[in-house]
């Protein structure tokens, strides 16, 4: 059975607070999407594969580590964008492979319009980004959708989940690792995370009007 991990960083949970703050500006709401993202990055490579080089320093020949995994960061359009420039500073040689979905309003699915891999994605180690993560419908589509590509090797990373999110997507993959910053504790009649934090596209975009 897939795994969830929950931080419990007192910097995180600081941070988180201040992100469902609806009197947070968007420009700070970015800032803190971004380093919530930095902090759950951080725990979902701690696994990566390394391979030892041999390196010249200032001083002397040292034996040093260097990943030895290609990393693909999947981020799904278009609330992930605000996630991903804490990758780029921490891998800053990933490649991206773009995940397009949009929320039906009607029902509540995920409607799948657009994709964008790398030609070699079934050699790399898929890091799926999205900030929220309700019913889990968007998440499991998505990597069905690595899967049929050829991906082994994925995880998943959300600010907020929902336990019936996370219920719904270890039926259908049990092997995929998820990182959150918060479970919350439900989802409304419209399909939204309470507490929450809103919207977080139009959060992150400035969209709200």
């Amino acid at each position: 059975m897939n795994k969830v991990f929950c931080t419990n960083h007192p910097l995180v949970e600081h941070k988180l607070g201040l992100l469902r703050d609806q009197g947070t500006k968007p420009f700070q709401f970015r800032m803190l999407i971004d380093e919530i993202s930095t902090f759950l990055l951080f725990e979902a490579t701690k696994d990566l594969n390394l391979k030892e080089i041999q390196i010249q320093t200032p001083v002397s020949n040292a034996k040093v580590k260097k990943l030895n995994e290609k990393i693909m960061i999947c981020p799904i359009l278009r609330a992930a964008l605000g996630m991903l420039e804490s990758v780029f500073r921490l891998i800053p040689d990933a490649s991206v492979g773009f995940l397009g979905f949009a929320r039906n309003e009607e029902t509540l699915k995920a409607d799948f319009y657009f994709e964008k891999i790398p030609q070699d994605a079934a050699k790399r180690v898929a890091i799926v980004i999205d900030p929220m993560f309700a019913t889990g419908g968007t998440a499991i589509e998505a990597c069905k959708f690595l899967k049929s590509k050829g991906v082994k090797k994925i995880k998943f990373i959300s600010i907020l989940v929902t336990p019936k999110g996370i219920e719904n997507f270890r039926k259908v993959h049990k092997d995929i690792e998820i990182y959150v910053a918060a479970i919350d504790e439900n989802l409304n009649e419209k399909g939204y995370i309470v507490p929450g934090l809103g919207d977080a596209g139009d959060r992150v975009f400035n969209t709200l009007g």
